[in-house]
């Protein structure tokens, strides 16, 4: 067990490009659409992304996980994961619907460049939050930020 045997998982993130969002507020929009929400019927619209792979370290994910999102080239927001769910799709392949907190957190932007799927992302790897007492002096406006990760003239 990789607790080292004490019953408690520590939590790991999930990492994940968000295809065709041109920013954070076409994420929220995308989410906020029925099309996105795990199902509303039953009452229950909280944004769902389907993905093939079901997470190994699913007691981690679930212990206080979040997804954070890669938006135009830059990691620049996060949501905290609520339940990973089997579900199976029409053309009968089982698939991990990851289940999230509707919230979208904002972090400080950190470039990160394209990859496949999702990945798993260590707690001190993660970017920091920008809370919401935050004035994000010191931080670039993440559409900034987006640009100059786009030409790489952003480090970490």
């Amino acid at each position: 067990m990789a607790d080292g045997g004490q019953g408690e998982s520590r939590p790991i993130h999930l990492i994940k490009l968000c295809v065709g969002a041109t920013g954070i507020d076409d994420l929220a929009a995308w989410q906020a659409s029925a099309r996105a929400q795990r199902d509303p019927r039953r009452g229950d619209t909280r944004p769902v992304h389907v993905t093939r792979m079901w997470p190994r370290r699913a007691a981690e994910v679930l212990s206080g996980g979040s997804l954070y999102w890669v938006v135009k080239g830059a990691i620049c927001v996060r949501q905290r994961i609520a339940d990973l769910q089997e579900v199976t799709g029409q053309d009968g392949v089982r698939r991990c619907a990851i289940v999230l907190d509707p919230a979208l957190v904002r972090t400080a932007a950190r470039p990160k460049k394209p990859f496949q799927g999702w990945r798993y992302l260590a707690p001190a790897d993660a970017p920091p939050d920008l809370g919401p007492g935050s004035d994000g002096a010191g931080e670039l406006p993440a559409d900034l930020a987006q640009e100059l990760a786009e030409l790489g003239l952003l480090e970490k």
